[in-house]
């Protein structure tokens, strides 16, 4: 939004003195920022990273923090309306009211799940952000063996389906890239489709959302996008987009296209969409299969997908993209990678002891280890200081760890079962899909079924927040 405009609140759903069964019912007023003839218009400013490799500015930053901060107000607000209705809706017993009622709570828990989603979208761009600041100057890419030689084998397959899965920050982007920039040099076409960048609207629907895929890809490949041309409406949404693959994109040339899609995991929120998309994908690689002229068409094809967690709805295992091709799972750093990163670093005057001491802190996680060799390379922190202030709001890790409580806080489900791993003294069991969300936010590791924190400055910082 303009630096020079506030959000305008008004007064929506003021449930007080409003009757209930013959009852009055004193619900508080909540007040909703109008957004675009809905509810919030949070405008999220151009994306400043694309692909990661664009630096925010401090100016942009604040102003995407501003952003955010906003959300989350909104958010909360939001919440309570949403609880507010739910309430109303539980004690009123006059049918018409009832139904209004019921109408209403759905429009507002649509709008919740539209706010739910803007603000991660701007928490994405400000990790892209922050991770781009740090790829400028400090990131070095270190090579986590076999899985690098594993993806460049398989991209290069006619028909591959790659499946990179990892916790969020753990570099499954830069290993995309890094497989994307291979295929390049084999001449390859590349196109990258990041889902946490699709507006609410595009995922509206499946045709919608189709056709935005068809034309995004087009785009990347410097293509017209020709839609009309080869959308028929007498097919259905899959044939249609299929259709447009076979005769159009993968038709103009010889040269094999790599097919890239990241935070494939934001469709698991939208059933209509993702069942059907998995489908389409699952299509595509067996049509790949075949010996006949279509079936050389799609060999020309590489998918590679890109999700942070293996908690994926329920589908048919024929029509699943999940249990093909090659899965690759990233694993954190070993101490000899660590080492190695220290010296790329110029920071070889960190004795191997010293980085067993921060790896005992943040275990192998790239983007901890990262951060912290950042900041004893520019000596804005010594190993000690570091050490002792990491778990508290001084530390280096302050604003990722606060990021981390905002999602723990936003999901009570997750939020209580992730308090009961903090503060045990042995893996706990959890709730297979609370155990799924927080492994994707990388808050976790398994233990076979069992959970444990994902290091030990998750446990510190945790056990004294989550009360």
């Amino acid at each position: 939004m303009p630096d020079s405009q506030d959000p305008k609140q008004v007064s929506n759903s003021d449930l007080r003195n409003s009757q209930f069964g013959g009852g009055l019912v004193n619900a508080d007023t909540v007040n909703a920022v109008r957004i675009g003839g809905d509810i919030y218009n949070i405008h999220l400013g151009q994306q400043t990273a694309t692909s990661g490799n664009s630096v925010q500015s401090q100016s942009q930053r604040q102003r995407s923090l501003s952003e955010k901060d906003s959300l989350e107000k909104a958010y909360t607000l939001q919440s309570q309306k949403v609880a507010n209705l739910r309430t109303a809706l539980v004690i009123e017993t006059d049918v018409s009211r009832k139904f209004q009622y019921e109408n209403q709570l759905q429009s507002e828990e649509r709008t919740l799940k539209e706010l739910g989603d803007k603000l991660d979208a701007i928490e994405q761009q400000l990790q892209a952000a922050e991770n781009s600041g740090l790829r400028a100057d400090t990131i070095i890419y270190i090579e986590r063996p076999p899985i690098e030689d594993k993806s460049y084998k398989a991209i290069v397959q006619p028909g591959a389906l790659i499946r990179l899965k990892a916790p969020q920050r753990m570099g499954k982007t830069l290993l995309l890239e890094k497989t994307l920039d291979y295929a390049r040099h084999q001449g390859y076409q590349t196109a990258k489709i990041d889902l946490q960048l699709a507006d609410i609207d595009v995922l509206a629907n499946l045709k919608t959302f189709l056709q935005w895929l068809c034309v995004d890809v087009a785009d990347s490949l410097e293509l017209e996008p020709q839609l009309e041309k080869h959308w028929q409406e007498v097919f259905g949404l899959n044939k249609n987009c299929t259709r447009y693959f076979q005769k159009y994109l993968l038709s103009l040339t010889d040269t094999p296209l790599v097919l890239a899609i990241d935070n494939f995991e934001r469709l698991f929120d939208f059933p209509e969409i993702f069942p059907q998309f998995c489908l389409l994908l699952r299509g595509w690689y067996e049509a790949a299969k075949q010996g006949d002229k279509i079936g050389n068409i799609w060999k020309k094809l590489r998918l590679v997908v890109v999700h942070s967690t293996e908690s994926y709805p329920s589908l048919d295992s024929n029509h699943s993209p999940f249990n093909v091709g090659l899965a690759i799972d990233l694993p954190e750093f070993n101490l000899q990678q660590v080492t190695e990163l220290a010296k790329q670093q110029d920071l070889g005057l960190l004795k191997e002891q010293d980085l067993a001491q921060l790896m005992e802190l943040v275990g192998g996680h790239p983007y901890l280890v990262q951060s912290a060799i950042a900041h004893l390379k520019s000596q804005q922190v010594t190993l000690e200081e570091l050490l002792r202030l990491a778990p508290t709001e001084q530390g280096i890790f302050s604003d990722h760890l606060r990021q981390q409580l905002w999602h723990l806080q936003h999901n009570p489900l997750i939020e209580i079962g992730y308090k009961k791993v903090v503060v045990a003294n042995a893996p706990m069991r959890l709730d297979t899909e609370v155990a799924f969300k927080l492994h994707s936010l990388g808050l976790i590791k398994f233990i076979g079924n069992d959970c444990v924190p994902g290091c030990d400055l998750y446990r510190q910082y945790f056990s004294t927040r989550l009360e």
